[in-house]
């Protein structure tokens, strides 16, 4: 027993130098850059209807990268509820009439991820027209057979937390019941024995990814924002399903084995490789997988999932570093890699450099900035 004590008490002063060795950022820097970063966004985009131009490619502002913002403006809202911002993203969703890219009847995640902001504005102000389409597309989902729409990993943040959303919205159990399909089948089943490799605790993005492929220094391909997307997608499940519910501990024991793992391989200076497994492998600082961690690491601690003596320590280090790399005196966010699916995509990554899309790299960090307000980041 005095043992036991002896080991407890060694752990918790070794924490606390940890946290020392970082300085506690004060909680209302938190919420200055985060605002800032925010602001930045808002500022230069100003016009929301405004379509996407990339390599010749007109695309709506209503896709994923879009919806991503505004995932985290409306967590932002959440512990800042400036009017503009409430307003910046009901207009964009009045402009779009509250619809996807490609229609009500898309069946790609990436189209109705504008859904998760849909059904946030509804629950401020209740609307059923905001969220009639967004109905109907899950409903649509429910009533086929299909499970295997989230054959890339990216898919489960931009689709689940929907069904998670609608399931406690309407109280019905067939929203959980389906998430649960398609998420077990791409987890399990998908390519040769699904994405997610339990050993490592990591994902796959795809089955492209799964082995044999390989990474030049010949450990398993885990790209970092593929895994973000899970981590951050398990953290919004959680926060909206029932106590109850009877997949809960399946997504509570999977983010702690991913929890586990992205612990190990954050890098000396806070940040995560783009590649998780190889950091010689376009090896640098990467701001978006890194937000995203954060923000599924400070979620974790906050509700209790997670030892906060362990991870306080890992998340104050990333934070710091975002806040201290990354972060322009003018709010751009540097060291985003473009989209992509895999370590080499939209390289090089630099501070200086413009990601094809500003927007999803800007939402990732606003969640990260949100959650970390809430914690007490004291032990």
């Amino acid at each position: 027993m005095k043992k036991h004590l002896i080991l407890f008490f060694i752990g918790v002063i070794l924490s606390y130098g940890n946290i020392k060795a970082q300085t506690v950022p004060d909680k209302k820097d938190i919420l200055k850059v985060t605002l800032q970063v925010n602001d930045y966004f808002m500022k230069k985009y100003a016009d929301y209807r405004t379509p996407s131009f990339v390599k010749k490619v007109v695309r709506p502002s209503n896709i994923w990268t879009r919806s991503v913002y505004y995932e985290g403006l409306m967590a932002l809202y959440s512990i800042y509820p400036a009017d503009e911002y409430y307003l910046y993203a009901k207009e964009w969703a009045d402009y779009h009439q509250w619809g996807f890219h490609r229609g009500t009847t898309t069946r790609n995640a990436d189209n109705y991820c504008a859904s998760q902001i849909y059904l946030d504005l509804y629950n401020i102000c209740p609307d059923p027209e905001k969220i009639r389409k967004t109905k109907a597309n899950m409903d649509m989902l429910i009533n086929t057979p299909q499970v295997n729409d989230w054959w890339w990993i990216d898919a489960i943040q931009m689709g689940m937390p929907i069904f998670a959303k609608m399931g406690k919205l309407t109280g019905e159990q067939k929203y959980f019941d389906k998430m649960w399909d398609m998420y077990e089948y791409t987890r399990n089943q998908h390519g040769e024995n699904g994405m997610f490799n339990p050993k490592d605790g990591l994902w796959w993005r795809d089955h492209n990814f799964d082995p044999p492929y390989k990474e030049p220094n010949g450990k398993d391909c885990y790209w970092s924002r593929g895994n973000g997307w899970v981590y951050a997608a398990l953290v919004r499940v959680m926060n909206e399903i029932p106590s109850d519910e009877k997949h809960r501990q399946d997504y509570i024991n999977d983010f702690l084995t991913m929890s586990k793992a992205l612990k190990q391989c954050q890098r000396e200076d806070g940040f995560w490789n783009v590649s998780l497994h190889d950091p010689t492998n376009f090896g640098g600082k990467e701001t978006s997988g890194t937000a995203l961690f954060v923000y599924g690491m400070s979620w974790g601690v906050h509700n209790g999932l997670l030892d906060k003596k362990t991870y306080l320590p890992v998340i104050i280090k990333a934070w710091n570093a975002m806040v201290k790399d990354a972060v322009h005196p003018n709010g751009f966010l540097g060291y985003v890699q473009g989209t992509g699916k895999e370590p080499k995509d939209s390289q090089p990554v630099t501070y200086d450099k413009v990601p094809d899309f500003e927007d999803f790299g800007t939402g990732c960090f606003l969640l990260a900035g949100s959650e970390i307000y809430k914690l007490d980041l004291h032990i």
